[in-house]
């Protein structure tokens, strides 16, 4: 008996381990049968691999001696390049008329390891295409400066991150024609105030599903490859650590290309992302996977359908409200890897150099981007997109012919998710050219860290909630009796419909835990100028209040049954459908309700508030349709 027992729980443990390495192999990537069973990196990396594919001459960080080549032909006869390349040139004047950088932090940050990295990065392009010494003499002091920091602010690792990618790629561009004092002092600082530093206690960030993910492992891939000749262990060592943390970040662009944080740290994450895909390729002859991630190039839709006609961001996740006005350079990226011109904002690159002041971070790599394109296809967006994920998102937008410029944005998700805030089943609607529905957006992090306030937090009583950008209270969304949401409810986009009246519902039950036994959101673009929000909700013994609400910066004027808003000489009207007779209500939100909200000018919360009386046998439907006059 001992003896058949043996051979079944053999047999079973066989069972467990091989068949599933049989399933989830595959050739370019595999999956790891676990709780973090999601796609991984090609990790071949070992010393003997790094001295045998890493590059020996220099530059070999994006630049390589043929892309140098082809950026002289391309600064005079490609157009496109020609005009940032000028632009870049004025940023380089006003650079050398700047004091060198300084270890002075502001709150918790080092803002000299950002300007570090664009400077580096105007600097360093300037210098590959023209070599004037005056501009390697620049950037040799600019390297010293930043060298002979005591750190370069750990406690806080985005900021070794960052300056780390800056004098890794200082070394890199100027082709060893930095004194070699300058050299020995970099590499040394790389490797003592850089990545040894990573190796220390609490480091959070190496597997988190979030930016910082990308920064920090990004950055330590290329001060790596900086150092490599000098301590190849090391280098090796670091670079196999962040191929294999790097996934759990990517991971979260899955399964349609949704960014959780937002459209604002789409560019601040991916970005990061980009340049290491570029760097590992150009040094190693492959970015072991990045690129080819599932969802990562479908990112980048996400990314241009996120901004509406007017120019502002569908902005939710701490994002900015709108996008820069000289073209994302990220995106960029996305069109070299491509060839869709959809992603290059051609137009932006072309405006007059003297209109563009302040250049990107990644200019200088953003300007290779521009050089290496070759346009293969103008694929057009898609006018209605849904993406799935941790914060998924619905788009419906109108066409080329739209007279209207319709554009809708909603969302589901968790507050929980990195700068995530509750505003599951929250919406923004431009028409017209106006934006009557907004998002409150972001503030700044510094004020309120200074103050003392629990930013950070996700955890259910955080004060995070309390503000107006973070609490379901500053969202157009449905709040039942006044409660902030659940911090870890999911509301999942459960249907989804185009055609010429496109749908989408959100299951909102999660969110309201406690309070509904169960509730749904639906999205209805009924016409090419109107959107119907159509709440279903099952309500418990407890529920007393559901109160639907929009935030706008419009006149709203309150009419029978619902209201009229007005803005830039254009109008919307609100129609309540059901319940019947039941009218809004208009808060003044400028001022805000406290002292560290962000000010928001005209702002108002229009609320449609609905006693759970109303609906007798528990179940009930608020259905409002904001559509402009005919």
């Amino acid at each position: 008996m001992k003896t058949k027992a043996f051979f079944i729980i053999l047999f079973i443990l066989l069972f467990a381990v091989v068949i599933p390495t049989k399933l989830y192999s595959g050739e370019n990537i595999m999956m790891n049968n676990s709780p973090d069973d999601f796609p991984k990196l090609q990790n071949s990396i070992t010393v003997q691999y790094l001295k045998k594919n890493l590059k020996k001459t220099h530059p070999r960080m994006i630049l390589t001696p043929s892309v140098v080549r082809k950026l002289r032909k391309d600064v005079r006869t490609n157009p496109l390049v020609k005009n940032y390349y000028e632009a870049i040139k004025l940023n380089a004047a006003e650079i050398l008329k700047q004091p060198f950088l300084t270890h002075v932090l502001k709150g918790m940050r080092m803002p000299a390891s950002g300007q570090m990295l664009y400077r580096v990065n105007i600097l360093g392009i300037m210098y590959s295409i023209e070599r004037d010494p005056k501009i390697l003499k620049r950037i040799n002091e600019e390297v010293i400066a930043v060298c002979n920091f005591t750190d370069w602010n750990p406690s806080h690792f985005l900021c070794v991150s960052t300056m780390s990618m800056a004098v890794s790629l200082a070394l890199d561009w100027t082709e060893g024609n930095l004194p070699s004092l300058t050299k020995e002092k970099a590499v040394e600082a790389l490797i003592e105030k850089g990545i040894k530093p990573s190796y220390g206690k609490d480091m959070w960030w190496i597997k988190v599903p979030h930016n910082w993910n990308q920064v920090c492992n990004g950055a330590m891939i290329a001060a790596s490859i900086a150092i490599a000749e000098k301590d190849p262990e090391l280098a090796v060592k670091t670079i196999r650590r962040s191929l294999d943390a790097l996934p759990y970040a990517l991971k979260q662009y899955s399964p349609d290309g949704v960014y959780p944080e937002g459209a604002g740290y789409w560019g601040y994450g991916t970005g990061f992302s980009c340049v290491t895909s570029s760097i590992l390729s150009s040094s190693l002859g492959t970015d072991f996977g990045i690129a080819s991630y599932p969802s990562f190039i479908e990112s980048a839709i996400f990314r241009k359908i996120g901004v509406a006609p007017s120019g502002w961001y569908f902005n939710f996740s701490d994002c900015g409200d709108k996008e820069g006005a000289n073209g994302d350079i990220v995106l960029s990226w996305f069109a070299l890897q491509t060839g869709n011109s959809v992603f290059l904002e051609k137009d932006k690159f072309l405006k007059d150099p003297q209109s563009m002041g302040k250049l990107s971070g990644w200019s200088g790599i953003g300007l290779i981007w521009l050089s290496q394109y070759k346009e293969k296809e103008d694929k057009e967006l898609p006018l209605l997109w849904k993406g799935d994920g941790p914060n998924p998102v619905v788009f419906f937008r109108g066409g080329k012919e739209d007279s209207h410029s319709y554009y809708f944005g909603g969302k589901g998700g968790r507050a929980s998710v990195n700068h995530g805030n509750m505003d599951a089943g929250s919406f923004v609607f431009e028409l017209n050219g106006v934006r009557w529905v907004i998002d409150p957006g972001t503030q700044d992090y510094n004020t309120l860290e200074q103050a003392g306030f629990d930013l950070w937090s996700t955890s259910q009583n955080s004060q995070r909630w309390t503000l107006l950008t973070k609490g379901n209270f500053g969202h157009s969304t449905l709040t039942v009796d006044d409660a902030q949401f659940n911090v870890d409810g999911y509301a999942p986009i459960i249907k989804y419909k185009t055609g010429d009246q496109p749908e989408a519902t959100i299951d909102m039950s999660e969110v309201y835990k406690g309070h509904l036994q169960s509730a749904k959101r639906k999205f209805i673009k009924d016409t090419d100028h109107s959107i119907i929000i159509e709440d279903d909700v099952v309500t418990m013994d407890s529920t007393r209040l559901l109160t639907w609400a929009i935030m706008t910066t419009a006149e709203v004027i309150p009419a029978k049954n619902g209201a009229i808003l007005k803005q830039d000489g254009k109008q919307l009207n609100l129609k309540i459908i059901s319940p019947g007779e039941i009218n809004v209500s208009v808060f003044m939100m400028d001022p805000p309700p406290m002292k560290l909200d962000r000010k928001i000018k005209n702002l108002k919360r229009v609320e449609v508030r609905v006693p759970a009386y109303l609906f007798p046998q528990k179940k009930g439907i608020i259905k409002v349709r904001l559509t402009s006059p005919e």
